[in-house]
């Protein structure tokens, strides 16, 4: 039987654990709805999110009726959830541990544990857990002993015996509690081990570990002011979705979660995009989180020693998912949303953008103190050649467009800055190269953009040299340092952006793109973002405030993201919670603060986000002081 869309929760009800090797989404219900093990990218174990029948789940809850609400743990990762009925009231923690010796050893069980509590009368629970492996493809064969449950290469554990329901292929067991009483239900990952592990963790020193770890964590935030919480709370997001063995950073932790409900538009993202690892080393660096950063960029620089010139749009996190695109046609899809798609076909195109991307990151990194281009620069040279002499080709863009393959301004303005970084990475480290050259492709670029990349019908820089519409992506225009924030095309491109693309301070990516899918989609997180940058730096602070704050507000009730908002509802679409999205909260709180206008960021990092032109004014932009204050600010 097919499910109803009365069977799903809205995709920002959940919440996401995780250990920096997979994630997990919890519904403000109590129930695991969505879990990969033993890493993101790994076949799920519950998938109730993409098919309420048939993708399995695990559920606790008070056995009379009860209101339950959720909440982090103040600068954590660890979800309370807070459930009141008749009986009374309780408390409910998830989190997987990453404590050192768990997260850093990937061969160690995967944890996923989870911790009722009483706090108020006398409250019975129960834990059903219905897990179905291999994308809902498998029903559990499972082996009791007591309080463990053993199936495939999983073991459950519960404070009580587990009854088994073969038919349903399900278990339960009930466990009541009073005030102060607490009970513990783990998951384990065992792999390929014979048994249970000898010495399973302690759940409840795991939690107080877990704590320490993540509030230690979030205190290297140096950002300070209004936004502080949300900055705090995208970065540990960010955190989330790094992919610790390798420090790679999905793009989101689920798959196929729509754009449109109902739709086509149902994407995997659990890979790396090298967009996405750059500018996330740019957010966490600007963020205060130095440690970070190494890890992104030492990723970035194995991916080009790897590809040499041929970098690639996106790469698997851990070589389980393959990128070749294929559908799980017996899933229903979020409330009827197919197809689910598993691998992502992104990984074929030309999109000419990257290359500025990795050649960003590596002058950012520089201009940070955060690492030599000597070191590397054999490898990266061989990118700035190769743009010298391949910028004037198609590609398909940054929105991954699959109606054929166009002269995208944002992708050239990206070759630009491509060869504008490998410039002055060589000439400030007196490094070899052919600058020479190097400078007389980069400012044909450039006149080539003013003069083919501009719309006097639009009255602002357009999508492609193709096509006459707008495009949110060229707001990044003045970010990147290609024309200063304040300059008039870029001040008319602001103006018919606001006018065509933002209803009810959110933005749209573009309108009606040759993008050779059917249906429609939101508004675009991360263009809103955009917006706010570029309102910024053309000196219009009240309106960039404005917009950040009412996107802020729009957040879930955990201050989560998902890629897409519709703006007639407030729904979040999309995978959840998306990188790109929180790392435009990041980026848009500094942009602020770096203008004085809203918090303060530390000196060094105001400065190398200036010199790198992310994040605020870059060379050749209109520049502020990070340190200008006022009489209810201080530096």
């Amino acid at each position: 039987m097919a499910s109803s869309p009365t069977d799903y929760r809205p995709i920002e009800d959940y919440g996401l654990i995780g250990d920096c090797h997979s994630a997990a989404l919890v519904s403000s219900q109590g129930s695991i709805d969505w879990l990969c093990l033993p890493n993101f990218d790994s076949p799920s174990v519950f998938a109730r999110i993409l098919d309420a029948n048939h993708g399995g789940a695990w559920s606790i809850f008070p056995t009379a009726r009860y209101h339950a609400s959720h909440h982090y743990a103040e600068n954590t990762n660890v979800l309370e959830t807070e459930f009141t009925s008749e009986q009374g009231r309780a408390r409910l923690m998830d989190f997987m541990p990453v404590a050192p010796g768990v997260s850093d050893n990937t061969d160690a069980p995967r944890y996923v544990i989870r911790i009722v509590e009483g706090i108020e009368g006398e409250t019975s629970f129960e834990s059903r857990c219905w897990p179905r492996p291999e994308y809902g493809q498998e029903m559990p064969a499972f082996v009791t002993e007591d309080r463990v449950v053993t199936f495939g290469p999983f073991v459950v554990t519960g404070p009580t015996a587990w009854r088994v329901d073969a038919a349903e292929g399900a278990i339960s067991c009930q466990v009541t509690l009073r005030p102060g009483e607490r009970a513990a239900f783990t998951l384990q990952y065992i792999g390929d081990k014979s048994g249970r592990p000898k010495a399973p963790m302690d759940p409840y020193a795991a939690v107080e570990e877990t704590f320490d770890y993540w509030r230690r964590w979030s205190a290297q935030c140096t950002y300070e002011g209004p936004y502080r919480g949300a900055v705090v709370r995208s970065a540990l997001v960010l955190k989330l979705l790094t992919f610790r063995p390798t420090g790679a950073i999905l793009a989101a932790p689920t798959t196929s979660l729509p754009e449109e409900i109902g739709g086509e538009r149902n994407w995997d993202y659990r890979f790396t995009w090298i967009r996405d690892a750059s500018f996330t080393l740019y957010a966490l660096l600007l963020a205060g989180f130095e440690d970070e950063d190494d890890a992104f960029f030492e990723w970035i620089v194995r991916t080009v020693q790897l590809e040499r010139t041929g970098v690639r749009t996106l790469y698997p996190i851990s070589g389980v998912l393959p990128t070749v695109e294929r559908t799980l046609d017996h899933l229903d899809g979020y409330r009827g949303s197919r197809p689910v798609r598993i691998g992502n076909a992104a990984s074929d195109q030309v999109q000419m953008d990257v290359y500025g991307e990795v050649l960003d990151a590596l002058y950012f990194a520089w201009q940070a103190g955060r690492y030599d281009p000597k070191q590397v620069w054999e490898h990266f040279r061989p990118l700035v050649d190769w743009v010298a002499n391949n910028w004037q080709r198609p590609g398909m863009g940054i929105w991954e467009v699959r109606g054929g393959m166009r002269h995208f301004v944002y992708s050239k303005a990206m070759l630009w800055v491509a060869l504008d970084r490998g410039v002055k990475i060589a000439r400030g480290n007196d490094l070899p190269g052919d600058v020479d050259r190097w400078c007389q492709e980069r400012d044909r670029i450039r006149s080539e953009v003013f003069e083919r990349g501009w719309s006097e019908k639009l009255g602002a820089f357009k999508q492609s040299y193709e096509d006459d519409r707008l495009d949110a992506s060229n707001l990044l225009l003045a970010v990147i340092g290609f024309v200063d924030g304040d300059d008039p095309r870029m001040l008319s491109t602001l103006d018919a952006t606001l006018h065509t693309l933002v209803v009810d301070g959110l933005c749209y990516r573009y309108l009606d793109a040759p993008e050779g899918l059917s249906g429609s989609e939101a508004t675009f997180v991360l263009c809103t973002f955009w917006l706010v940058d570029a309102l910024t730096l053309a000196g219009r602070e009240d309106e960039a405030q404005a917009i950040f704050e009412g996107l802020l507000g729009r957040a879930s009730k955990l201050g989560l993201f998902a890629e897409e908002i519709d703006p007639s509802t407030g729904h979040h679409l999309g995978n959840f919670p998306q990188a790109f999205s929180h790392l435009g909260v990041i980026n848009a709180a500094v942009s602020l603060a770096q203008m004085g206008w809203a918090g303060s960021v530390r000196p060094e990092h105001a400065d190398a986000a200036r010199a790198a032109g992310v994040g605020g004014a870059g060379q050749g932009h209109k520049t502020y002081s990070a340190g200008r204050t006022d009489g209810n600010r201080s530096e």
